[in-house]
């Protein structure tokens, strides 16, 4: 079943049909202004923290409310309705609705009783207050009195769980106010007298407010339960039937803010105005009021700036081919999904409440890599900011906090440490994360001096970027158990997976092997021959040892338990074979060329579904060792046997880089949001961004996907298809051209920018292979092989490669 279509014109998923299965949300402005909204209008915001600085109030896992709503009613047939489909729910044989989820904006578009609304709600480009611009046009042959109310449900405290649960605190804390345009609501409201500067218990003055411009109010609420009525709800409330809100203000009880409108529309009129919802102080709230008194002058412009940062953004890289559901993706929804990753985590959405306090290291670590080919600039502050949560030990702080002070930061080590994030010691991968993030950082750029930049640790000291890396290896060397692998310690990726401190994982092992490989690279520009021959070592020791111990038969195992269990035998009757160690043999360079293939083969005949590979098989149920966490959960959900969507951009990237175009291309095809557009009935969430898993086969509800937005399956599909599929693979001195693409693609085509030049790219695939260069042209010169060296290139360079 379809509920809507791409439209890649303007960047938008346009959904036609407003009952989805769930509701389909976008993000809007920044974490010093965050907004979530759903295509029928429900979500919440939140000035800098979902947890502590909540605006809007919505209830989560219920039914997508309350939300950000405009009711228009007809006063001479007293008949109301919504400019979102929901909460009043007309109809949807007399009601027609489509909703445009764009970048940082959406639109919603009603047409009913002769009436046509459009609402375009937005947060402006650098600014933390959010604008719904709304326009009504009469459509019918007669003249029309409506009033439009508009609706916002303020929290009681800006802590989201003081709001939800601690009553008998929050209900008394709150007034609202009248102020001509708008309504204020003060938080602690009683404290106004008190000096400024001042606190009582750490608690002072907060203000947010609903306001309306380019209309005359004509009635207001700020009560909940005055605006809604008794017995009613947010479908029927009673100030919107009656046609006139109440005008009296909260105290004690739940706030709102509700602004009323009355506008008369002869035949083919139409006006325009805008509602705002902000958390500053008075003087700063009618500055902002005061630049809208005219929104149609206003409103189009950001939303034009808005558009043009984002686009301007995805410009960077753009591609064509055969694909449609592939275009869509790396064109503009993929992208855009790794950037919102980038920017909030792991933050707030609609399964995250705002709550974690800071951000995950390997988590953040790996969003970086998806957006590094399309905003470089961006990448690297990060990249800074992860350096400087490294421990001098080596290892990665598990949960940077929001308030991170480099130098000056308690450890895993320490108590206080674990009592205020919950962490209780370091994980095994953490720092492992920053080897392909900076090299693809600095291999993207050209940027070989950031090797030297100086960066704290998270406790004392600084050092060089190279320094960082080379303490990365040390704390995993330092770190090793039993068989010399390194140790489990708290984890690895897989929360659910603990192997004891002393068990030892192989997917770290191979993330380590990998590791030397990136940093024999930095030592060789660097010429620094202790470290390439320290590298040479150890990367041969540790070679063997996987080699020795972990190759099972046709597969890798997954890792020994600190009591000297195999994990993932062949034989083992539950989890014996897993997805991850497959995909990073071949990713890390450790597996044979043969014992690569084999390793795929098996993971595409026991773990492949319709839907991606599932991350082991047989899942947990009467045969699980103390640490496998993941038997808590029910067969075929998250670690048990889902298919875990993040893994999914290693075994894409692994099957390329064997040159197994169609395999990857399948992979990438089985759980590609875009490509199940006409099955969301089944997937369940949005078919443009990714989630962190789909249940499996083992599941009843094979094909459900869950979480959405925030997860690292946006980064890691990424660069499976650019460097994967695409074959877009940076050194530090140029390109590499190696694309492993549908044996039936005949041609693509790929815009990149590329260390300041415009590359346009024309692969050519006259004999139908999956990969493989015949010759490679830039600028009508034949290049070696497929390499494209820096010095060759030009502000508009014109690349064609062909394949054979």
């Amino acid at each position: 079943m379809k509920y809507g279509y791409f439209d890649e014109t303007k960047k938008e998923y346009v959904i036609t049909r407003p009952d989805t299965p769930a509701p389909w949300v976008n993000y809007l402005g920044s974490p010093e202004y965050g907004a979530i909204i759903s295509n029928n209008a429900g979500g919440y915001s939140f000035a800098k923290s979902g947890a502590n600085g909540r605006i809007l109030r919505y209830i989560f896992n219920q039914f997508d409310e309350p939300g950000r709503y405009i009711y228009i009613r007809d006063n001479k047939s007293k008949d109301y309705w919504s400019a979102s489909w929901q909460p009043v729910g007309k109809d949807l044989k007399t009601y027609r609705s489509e909703c445009r989820h764009g970048t940082a904006y959406t639109k919603m578009q009603a047409d009913y009783s002769g009436i046509h609304s459009e609402v375009r709600y937005y947060v402006p480009l650098d600014r933390a207050y959010e604008v719904w611009n709304v326009c009504i046009a009469n459509t019918s042959a007669e003249e029309r009195e409506l009033t439009v109310t508009g609706y916002a449900e303020f929290t009681n405290n800006s802590n989201y769980e003081q709001d939800q649960v601690n009553l008998q605190y929050s209900q008394f804390i709150t007034r609202t106010v009248f102020c001509g345009d708008h309504v204020r609501q003060m938080i602690h409201a009683n404290l106004d007298q008190i000096e400024e500067g001042s606190d009582v218990d750490d608690k002072i003055v907060v203000s947010r407010f609903f306001a309306l411009k380019g209309a005359k109010v004509t009635s207001w609420c700020g009560d909940r339960e005055k605006f809604l009525g008794r017995y009613h709800g947010y479908g029927n409330p009673a100030g919107v039937a009656e046609g006139t809100l109440c005008n009296e203000g909260n105290e004690n009880g739940n706030s709102c803010g509700a602004l009323s409108t009355v506008v008369r529309l002869a035949p083919g009129e139409h006006c325009e105005f805008a509602f705002l919802v902000g958390m500053k102080e008075e003087p700063e709230v009618a500055e902002i009021l005061a630049s809208y008194a005219l929104p149609e002058q206003v409103c189009g412009k950001e939303l034009q700036q808005l558009t043009d940062y984002w686009h301007g953004k995805l410009a960077h890289f753009q591609i064509k081919t055969p694909s449609e559901e592939f275009n869509a993706m790396i064109n503009t929804w993929n992208a855009y999904n790794c950037f919102m990753t980038f920017i909030w985590s792991r933050a707030a959405s609609f399964v995250y409440c705002g709550l974690r306090n800071g951000y995950g290291y390997r988590d953040t670590v790996q969003d970086i890599q998806g957006v590094i080919h399309l905003a470089p600039e961006m990448a690297v502050e990060k990249i800074r900011f992860m350096l400087s949560a490294q421990v001098d030990n080596g290892g990665g702080l598990p949960l940077v906090k929001f308030t991170h002070n480099p130098g000056h930061e308690d450890t895993p080590d320490d108590a206080s440490y674990v009592k205020e994030t919950g962490h209780p010691a370091y994980r095994a991968d953490d720092a492992l994360w920053l080897f392909p993030t900076v090299y693809k950082y600095i291999a993207e750029t050209g940027h070989l001096e950031f090797m030297d930049e100086v960066i704290p640790y998270a406790n004392r000291g600084e050092a060089t970027v190279y320094e960082h890396l080379k303490r990365a290896i040390d704390f995993s060397m330092n770190h090793l158990g039993k068989h010399g692998m390194p140790a489990g310690l708290y984890a690895d990726w897989n929360d659910c997976l603990r192997l004891g401190k002393e068990g030892e994982s192989t997917f770290v092992a191979m993330q380590l092997y990998y590791a030397m490989n990136i940093l024999r690279k930095f030592a060789e520009y660097k010429q620094d021959k202790e470290t390439a021959a320290y590298l040479d070592e150890k990367q041969e020791e540790l070679g063997k040892l996987l080699q020795e111990l972990c190759w099972n038969e046709d597969r890798f195992i997954r890792g020994f338990t600190e009591a000297g269990e195999v994990i993932g035998k062949r034989t083992d009757p539950e989890a014996n074979m897993w997805l991850n160690p497959q995909s990073w043999a071949v990713i890390s360079g450790l597996a044979k060329a043969d014992q690569a293939d084999m390793a795929l083969e098996r993971v595409y005949e026991k773990l492949n579904t319709p839907y991606g590979a599932i991350l082991m098989d047989p899942p947990y149920h009467a045969h699980a060792f103390d640490g496998a966490l993941a038997v808590i959960y029910n067969p075929g959900a998250k670690e048990n046997a889902g298919i875990f969507s993040q893994s999914q951009g290693w075994i894409i990237l692994a099957e390329a880089l064997r040159g197994h175009g169609d395999r990857a291309f399948t992979y990438f095809m089985e759980n590609a949001p875009a490509a199940q557009n006409d099955r969301a009935q089944i997937r369940v969430i949005e078919p443009y961004c990714y989630g962190q898993f789909t249940e499996g086969k083992a599941s009843p509800n094979f094909g459900r996907s869950h979480v959405h937005w925030l997860t690292g399956t946006a980064s890691t599909v990424m660069v499976g298809c650019v460097e994967g599929i695409l074959g877009m693979r940076p050194d530090f001195y140029g390109l590499h051209l190696t694309p492993a693409i549908p044996h039936e693609w005949e041609e693509f085509e790929v815009n990149k920018v590329f260390r300041g030049c415009q590359l346009h790219i024309v692969v050519k695939n006259p004999g139908h292979v999956q990969s493989g260069c015949d010759r490679l042209l830039v600028n009508g010169v034949r290049m070696q092989g497929d390499y494209i060296p820096q010095e060759v290139l030009k502000k508009q360079t014109e690349i064609v490669l062909y394949m054979s």
